[in-house]
């Protein structure tokens, strides 16, 4: 179930949802997309904006510390028959998520920036293979690269195999696009408190992975 299109469709939509939400009512600063935030930081250096420079290095720095964090509840739980690794990482992340919601946007909304990347981080960590394919739900970027790589493989061989996974790929695309426009539309009329709504589809996958009859990977 961990590696299933499903759960990585509902991941997709979480993690396009935080990235409208933070854009949008959290001063301009991207949950997931690192590479953003690293370039704003670059041009608010160049400009001299040193208070603009923490509003970005923070939230890099709380991703790298979720990546630690992630592989640290990893080598402790990886051999839990009750309760998988992934699951304590999903209700992570819903807990900080409602924690985010009651803090108000203003000065706060760094604290936040910093809570929602750490809280990508755990996922992009955590949720890497989807029908046995490298497969981000926090970001784009890389899916488009691969998904258009096989479905240029599965014209070219006519290789069926290469066209699921370009699905693939384009799927979970599909599903983040879907979570953004949710995302910008849903924090345009509850404001801060939407980010509750993200929280609320991460709870689908957490039960999901309670499934007596799923085998879920170790990897």
């Amino acid at each position: 179930m961990s590696e299933s299109l499903l759960l990585g469709a509902l991941l997709a939509v979480a993690g396009g949802y935080l990235d409208a939400y933070t854009y949008i009512s959290r001063d301009g600063v991207f949950a997931n997309a690192q590479t953003g935030n690293i370039v704003l930081l670059g041009i608010n250096l160049f400009q001299g904006d040193f208070s603009k420079v923490l509003h970005y290095l923070i939230p890099i720095a709380a991703f790298a510390l979720g990546i630690i964090i992630c592989e640290s509840i990893k080598s402790r739980l990886k051999e839990s028959n009750k309760f998988h690794w992934r699951q304590l990482i999903i209700l992570l992340e819903i807990i900080i998520l409602a924690i985010a919601a009651f803090i108000p946007s203003g000065p706060a909304n760094i604290a936040v920036n910093t809570m929602i990347s750490f809280v990508c981080s755990l996922q992009t960590g955590s949720f890497r293979i989807i029908n046995g394919n490298a497969i981000a739900t926090t970001m784009c970027t890389g899916n488009l690269r691969s998904g258009t790589q096989q479905l240029f493989l599965a014209v070219k061989n006519k290789n069926r195999k290469n066209l699921k996974n370009s699905l693939s790929y384009y799927s979970i695309i599909l599903f983040f696009t879907i979570g953004a426009a949710s995302g910008a539309m849903l924090t345009k009329i509850i404001n801060e408190k939407s980010v509750l709504i993200s929280a609320a589809v991460l709870v689908i996958p957490f039960i999901l992975m309670f499934k007596p009859s799923v085998i879920i990977s170790d990897e």
